[in-house]
């Protein structure tokens, strides 16, 4: 997971291409007159999700995670809370959907601020609840950017491993 304001996009462009594209477009997007609806960057690869909502309280809300798509979580206004967990401190409430490449679970996590003008990265291995009120539901124009996972160099194979050592 990735939490950062929009400002500081490019120390994250290194992340990938698709990754730098869609921050990219973050970058250069005015949305305070987009209409909510889907915009596409570059196909089924990246596209942008635009919706105002009221936040949720924390009892009405899932834990959620994908398997084809890499979530990047742009607050073009207002401000909400979001969760983060592992799998370890979850468990499944519905079976992988296919169609809307998600899990649903219920369990534990972290909670942190999202402020206006700030993203957050959620990779398929995070388990995420996006759209929480901070204490009373408030309205939030949020930029959900799908990345397609498939075809892109993941992560951990750009981390160089140390070589083992032998004794």
């Amino acid at each position: 997971m990735i939490l950062d304001q929009l400002k500081n996009a490019r120390l994250y462009f290194s992340t990938g291409e698709r990754i730098s594209k869609a921050l990219q477009y973050l970058r250069s997007t005015d949305f305070s007159i987009l209409e909510p609806g889907r915009y596409d960057i570059d196909g089924e690869n990246i596209y942008a999700l635009v919706s105002v909502y009221n936040t949720k309280p924390l009892s009405s809300a899932k834990w959620e995670a994908h398997k084809k798509y890499i979530d990047i979580q742009y607050v073009a206004s207002g401000k909400e809370k979001m969760g983060v967990t592992s799998s370890d401190k979850v468990i499944p409430l519905e079976d992988y959907s296919e169609n809307n490449d998600c899990t649903i679970y219920k369990g534990d996590g972290n909670y942190i601020l999202v402020d206006e003008g700030s993203f957050a990265v959620f990779f398929p291995t995070d388990i995420h609840m996006p759209g929480l009120s901070i204490n009373l539901p408030k309205e939030v124009k949020k930029v959900v950017i799908k990345v397609k996972v498939e075809g892109i160099e993941s992560i951990e194979e750009k981390i160089e491993k140390p070589d083992p050592i032998v004794i």
